[in-house]
């Protein structure tokens, strides 16, 4: 097919296709003249998911290349592969050296630990709970703080359920491509599914007739 009908396809415009190709994150036809050029089902997967993770997903076009050369690379592990799409959707934080900060670092510290869980030390996702612990006390919310155990519980069981569900998958190219999705579009997913739920929620605390 022609850049046109990969356009018509996808719902991408042509310039935006062209853009992804000079940026190496879709790769070149093949082509028929000199300014030409034939693309196949590949491309129009590879789209998509280009799609996926800059629309969606809300990567930069940098972050989308990273993870996209993490899922190119053969060799890359697939627990190396999460790890290099949750640097991509986690906003990078600077460590603090104020009391509160470190008072914060520990309670986050305490809740790796007390759940079990192997974490790296240096998992942007550490710093990240951090910065918001630390947030969430200067705006006078501490009180908030006491579900942390409840966000603990709903992220283990959704991520051993998710990851449960691509180790089941057939061939190493399906996994990889399924744990960065789940990544990627997994939080935009929780964020959704969270918000109805909170509507639903709030309906039934503060609106519904005591009976």
């Amino acid at each position: 097919m022609r850049i046109g009908e990969l356009s018509k396809r996808t719902g991408v415009p042509v310039p935006t296709i062209k853009y992804y190709l000079r940026e190496g994150l879709l790769p070149g036809g093949e082509l028929t003249s000199h300014n030409q050029a034939q693309y196949g089902e590949k491309h129009l997967h590879r789209l998509k998911l280009v799609r996926a993770m800059t629309e969606v997903g809300k990567l930069s076009v940098a972050a989308t290349r990273e993870v996209l050369g993490a899922v190119d690379e053969p060799s890359t592990g697939l627990h190396e592969v999460l790890g290099v799409a949750q640097a991509a959707v986690t906003p990078h934080v600077t460590a603090g050296d104020t009391e509160s900060w470190e008072q914060a670092e520990a309670l986050v510290s305490e809740l790796v630990v007390r759940r079990g869980w192997t974490v790296k030390p240096e998992n942007p996702a550490r710093q990240a709970l951090t910065q918001l612990v630390v947030t969430f006390r200067d705006l006078g919310q501490e009180d908030l703080l006491e579900v942390l155990d409840d966000y603990a519980t709903a992220a283990e069981q959704l991520s051993k359920a998710e990851l449960g569900v691509i180790g089941r998958r057939e061939g190493v190219d399906s996994k990889v491509e399924g744990a960065v999705l789940g990544t990627v579009l997994g939080d935009a997913l929780i964020g959704a599914m969270r918000r109805l739920a909170q509507s639903d929620a709030s309906h039934r605390i503060f609106e519904a007739p005591d009976v």
